[in-house]
């Protein structure tokens, strides 16, 4: 029985020696200091306890020395746990720039993956060792969870919002993808598997069954909802061209219909597109008019993962020509039945 049993999961990710290593610290450092403490506390009751009625102790006028080396020698233990758990942190969260990016989406009560190159999946996650990837979030209803106990790595997934995290696996296996924050009535069944194969394996995994990429289903989108009406990309442009505006900085004119300061920008991330999808009068780029209707649950959460992959894909004159059969943004608000105007 007691072979089996583990103090803590497998480490089967770059970033887990690291975190197990400080945890270990931490543990070390605080049971040391308790039994010192306890023993001195201890020590000094049996030392100084009152020995008769008529026993008066000495008056202890205190240690200058003693007092300023228990208050620096605990100040720099702590500095020292606070610049081990900042390098921690950090890469942990600031993913390499060569990472492949993977979508999932939390909903009551399972994970909805996309990858890229168009695999979906449900409750699973395949990736390849010894590559950095990096995993979009975003959930469709609650407060979710993505944890990933051998790998070290959790991070909370809210509606509305995206958050982020990276793991490179180290060790191929099936390791246990859970969701960490209480979700509902079913939430313990919200579990899954993360599958790391060999390289090989996994692009022979991709070629089997997979559907079209994910940005190219995004194109698709963009056209049947007749985004290129007005991001035409040319002089007769009603909106801001969107060809190589991802992670660029871009001049807004007015928030939620509030004029701002001249040369105010924001960070066209994947918040950004998703918001400016969403809520298009949240933030107005400089020199445009606010036309633009929502497409607030017109969309669903995967549908706009797969348009914002497309806009980050999309370079200099590759915004694809308007077809005129389909219907423009205005019909497509007003026929919905979630009409929303700006």
């Amino acid at each position: 029985m007691f072979e089996e049993f583990k103090w803590l999961p497998e480490q089967a990710s770059t970033v887990a020696p690291e975190v197990d290593m400080l945890m270990l610290f931490i543990v070390v450092v605080t049971v040391v200091i308790t039994a010192v403490v306890a023993a001195l506390t201890l020590g000094f009751a049996i030392a100084f306890r009152r020995k008769s009625e008529s026993y008066i102790p000495a008056p202890w006028f205190g240690n200058i020395p003693l007092e300023i080396s228990w208050t620096l020698i605990p100040v720099g233990i702590c500095l020292v746990m606070f610049s081990w758990g900042v390098k921690v942190y950090s890469n942990i969260v600031i993913p390499p720039a060569d990472a492949m990016e993977i979508y999932a989406v939390g909903r009551q009560w399972m994970w909805k993956i996309q990858h890229p190159e168009g695999q979906r999946e449900i409750n699973a996650l395949h990736v390849p060792i010894g590559r950095p990837v990096k995993v979009t979030l975003t959930s469709e209803d609650v407060i979710h969870c993505f944890s990933i106990p051998a790998f070290r790595i959790k991070q909370d997934v809210v509606p509305g919002r995206y958050s982020s995290l990276w793991f490179q696996a180290t060790k191929a296996g099936t390791y246990q993808l859970f969701c960490s924050e209480y979700c509902g009535t079913e939430h313990s069944r919200m579990i899954g598997k993360v599958i790391v194969m060999e390289e090989a394996d996994y692009q022979k995994w991709l070629s089997e069954g997979a559907e079209s990429g994910q940005a190219l289903q995004g194109r698709k989108l963009y056209t049947k909802l007749q985004c290129v009406t007005c991001h035409t990309g040319n002089a007769e442009a009603k909106a801001p061209n969107l060809e190589g505006i991802y992670r660029k900085h871009i001049p807004i004119s007015h928030i939620d219909g509030v004029k701002i300061k001249d040369g105010t920008k924001v960070f066209a991330d994947d918040s950004y597109i998703r918001e400016s999808i969403l809520y298009p009068n949240a933030k107005v780029a400089a020199g445009w008019e606010s036309i633009m209707p929502t497409y607030q649950g017109l969309v669903t959460e995967e549908e706009l993962l797969q348009v914002i992959a497309y806009i980050k894909s999309l370079n200099q004159g590759q915004t694809p020509p308007r077809t005129e059969e389909t219907p423009t943004p205005a019909t497509i608000q007003n026929k919905s039945p979630n009409k929303e105007v700006n």
